[in-house]
């Protein structure tokens, strides 16, 4: 349905979303100053303020021969990522959230439903076994590297530490009491997560391109927190390969073999149980705890038992994870005909495969940091003499040649591919058409090259560094185990640069999360990494952040009806890089519970946004193209797209297989009608190329006119709210300017309809 004819009371309300880190409410406006005008702290919408802290108007927008009103707001969300201890800490828990994030990236296999509920299952299972291996780590730090080695009688470890605490009970105590302090955090994190202002949860039909929390979640969580608990028993009573001779501790060590077999049971059916259940479930496991913590047989030197539960959790993890990239490879292939027509560039990363490797890597970064992490205490204990698990000595050979392989691909790809690919192309023909002076377009170019080849090859770097740690895991312990041979002299330098590198990574992320603790304000790194894991709602692991998308979205969609219920108004959602994921997610959703009238009055624009290249490939069912194309023709055009040929970060979202004719550019897109088709465009006055929904900048500015406000040099995926053609591209998401000129080209008979398209 098109929009109503503007009249005198026509406004447009612009509802900007921040995007990654703790961007403020100033730079998310482009306004010296902002006041809050709605929110609860953690979502919160603001507006321009005046000298005296009132809420301003923002500048009008040109449209049809006139001025039309605007008024600007701004949704910060970054709060629920960035600042303070909690959310630091969460930067510890990364490989969790990385088995999350892997869950949304299975394939859609619709044919096959127990095919993916196998893949669900091993991927459940992955979690768990993730979350033993985290407390099997600390649990060698805590009881057998601190409590039985360091606080020994007679050692000079700690010499601090009185005799009196030195006694076997009470410093095994003191340490399963530490631990289970540590297994109630990761339980109540995993039952954290954020309130919803208003009626925002009224609507709960599931529609396209919407996310959805997993009712399994406290299952999941009290699982996960029983797996915990166990994997502290499990070495005071010798270890899953070694019963006991004594009769009571062989009662406590079936009863925690029995409980890992049951959290692995559930986690690969995934069923929910009931609360009573679970609370059960969880005071037995952690009964069994102290009843181990009780009967620990005295160690002289070490807890063997730390040992065989490390190494039996990383094989157990290895195989899994092997059997579930198998198992990822048929359903995959079945889902291959919903893409296999689609230009490569749209295709799934990997073929729909790539959820295998970023699991590989959560049990990298898991083992690898847990070994970083001991090898950091130790030192800091000031002693040599305290022994690590042996599996830690394959660790580090991994990590010492895994950083030689980053180096080598790093060096493969941006000292040698890059610069051939920009000597082979030379400058894009799109930059051309441009208008660029001499020495502006050889800037552009060389960045147009590098954004070009990263958006493309990124992903194969990471897959190619992630699969040869996994081969290098295998055969490692492949001699360590198999053949019963010890760690070869010449591995001994590799291990040895694996050993500062761990260490190093350990006691860096470390002070990082206690800088960031201490100053918000200093936290916007790991603002930046938790913005990126927390958009997935839980799925395979619990003790990961909150989903702030789950709170962000029906907010901005009650903000949205709150505006649209005034007759001339019109509202354009702008989202910037991550933030237009969150627009697009929102206007799906405002697409199925709008009115006609008031849809008409939507629009929507997107600012340096990975959702094409990344998430669209990334989440090929979460974010299906056929859904975006639907959303498209909902909106009848009014979504708008601001990109930049030399932004990493972001890139074309509404067409592809772009290439030049003459003074034209030519692609495939969506269309307005629905569906995709090829489209034509030509550069206008501002240099700028609106092609179907796309808007490519030029990329420095244009000379500065002495109206706005300029910047220099090439902006990359920066300042897009000072190039002149995002107020056009408001109007045009409103639904009042130059739509129209945009046209299809396989109606029309072009003469360029005929050209090849590359792949």
């Amino acid at each position: 349905m098109p929009a109503p004819l503007p009249g005198p009371d026509t406004r447009i309300v612009e509802l900007r979303v921040a995007g990654l880190v703790g961007t403020s409410g100033e730079t998310l406006l482009d306004a010296v100053s902002t006041v809050d005008v709605a929110g609860d702290g953690l979502g919160r919408v603001v507006r321009p303020s005046d000298r005296l802290r009132r809420p301003a108007p923002g500048p009008v927008v040109p449209a049809l021969g006139r001025s039309i009103p605007r008024t600007l707001e701004g949704y910060l969300w970054t709060g629920m990522t960035s600042g303070g201890a909690a959310k630091a800490v969460w930067a510890l828990l990364f490989p969790f959230s990385l088995a999350n994030v892997a869950f949304w990236m299975l394939p859609p296999v619709h044919r096959a439903r127990r095919l993916g509920g196998v893949c669900r299952g091993l991927l459940r299972i992955i979690a768990v076994l993730l979350t033993m291996l985290l407390i099997s780590q600390v649990s060698a730090m805590v009881i057998d590297l601190v409590a039985t080695q360091c606080l020994a009688p007679g050692t000079a470890c700690l010499s601090w530490v009185p005799s009196g605490l030195r006694a076997e009970p009470l410093r095994i105590g003191a340490g399963v009491a530490a631990l289970l302090v540590l297994v109630y955090v990761l339980h109540r994190i995993s039952s954290t997560n954020w309130h919803v202002r208003g009626g925002a949860r009224s609507a709960r039909k599931r529609v396209p391109l919407q996310l959805h929390a997993d009712p399994e979640v406290h299952g999941m969580s009290a699982l996960h927190t029983v797996a915990a608990l166990a994997c502290i028993a499990l070495p005071l009573f010798g270890g899953p390969l070694r019963p006991p001779e004594q009769v009571p501790q062989l009662i406590g060590w079936i009863c925690t073999l029995a409980l890992v077999l049951a959290v692995l049971i559930g986690a690969a059916v995934g069923n929910d149980t009931g609360r009573i259940a679970r609370r059960t479930l969880i005071g037995f496991a952690t009964l069994v705890t102290i009843v181990a913590a009780l009967l620990a047989v005295p160690a002289k030197e070490r807890r063997t038992g730390i040992d065989g539960t490390v190494e039996g959790l990383g094989a157990s993890l290895v195989v899994i994870t092997t059997l579930f990239a198998l198992v990822l490879v048929p359903a995959a292939l079945l889902a291959r005909k919903t893409w296999r027509d689609r230009p490569h560039r749209l295709r799934p990363w990997l073929g729909g495969w790539a959820a295998a490797p970023v699991v590989a890597l959560a049990g990298l970064l898991g083992g690898g940091f847990g070994a970083g992490l001991a090898f950091a205490i130790r030192q800091l204990l000031g002693t040599d003499d305290l022994q690590l698990p042996k599996t830690y000595d394959l660790v580090t050979a991994l990590w010492g040649g895994g950083l030689a392989l980053m180096g080598l691909v790093s060096v493969a790809g941006y000292a040698i591919a890059v610069p051939l690919r920009r000597r082979r192309r030379g400058v894009p023909p799109i930059v051309g058409l441009m208008e660029h002076d001499r020495g502006q377009e050889q800037d552009a170019a060389r960045a147009w090259a590098r954004s070009a080849w990263e958006r493309r090859h990124l992903h194969h770097l990471t897959t190619i560094v992630s699969l040869g740690l996994c081969v290098g895991a295998v055969a490692l312990l492949i001699v360590r185990f198999g053949f019963g041979l010890r760690q070869p002299p010449w591995l001994a330098p590799v291990s040895t640069v694996g050993v500062f590198a761990l260490g190093g990574l350990a006691a860096g992320l470390l002070r990082v999360v206690y800088s960031a603790a201490r100053s918000p304000q200093r936290s916007r790194h790991l603002g930046a990494l938790s913005d990126l894991v927390s958009f997935w709602p839980r799925a395979a692991h619990p003790g990961v952040p909150p989903c702030y998308a789950l709170k962000v979205v029906p907010e901005l969609a009650e903000r949205v009806k709150e505006h649209l219920a005034e007759p001339g108004t019109r509202v354009v959602l702008s989202g910037l890089n991550l933030g237009s994921v969150l627009t697009v997610l929102t206007a799906a959703r405002l697409s199925e519970e709008l009115p006609e009238d008031e849809l008409s009055r939507l629009g929507l624009l997107t600012a340096g946004s990975p959702l094409q290249w990344g998430y669209q490939r990334a989440f090929p069912a979460v974010l299906p193209q056929e859904s975006l194309a639907t959303l498209f023709a909902k909106l009848d055009g009014r979504w708008r797209a601001l990109c930049r040929g030399t932004d990493i970060f972001g890139g074309g979202v509404t067409t592809w297989r772009h290439q030049t004719s003459g003074r034209h550019l030519l692609g495939d897109g969506y269309l307005p009608t629905g569906g995709t088709g090829p489209l034509e465009a030509t550069p206008e006055e501002s240099g700028v190329l609106v092609l179907g929904g796309d808007h490519w900048l030029p990329d420095p500015l244009r000379a500065p006119d002495g109206r706005r406000r300029w910047t220099p040099g090439v902006l990359r995926h920066l300042d897009y709210v000072a190039d002149p053609e995002w107020d056009h591209a408001v109007a045009m998401a409103a639904g009042l300017g130059r739509t129209g000129q945009v046209r299809p080209l396989g109606e029309q008979g072009s003469l360029f309809s005929d050209l090849p398209r590359p792949r």
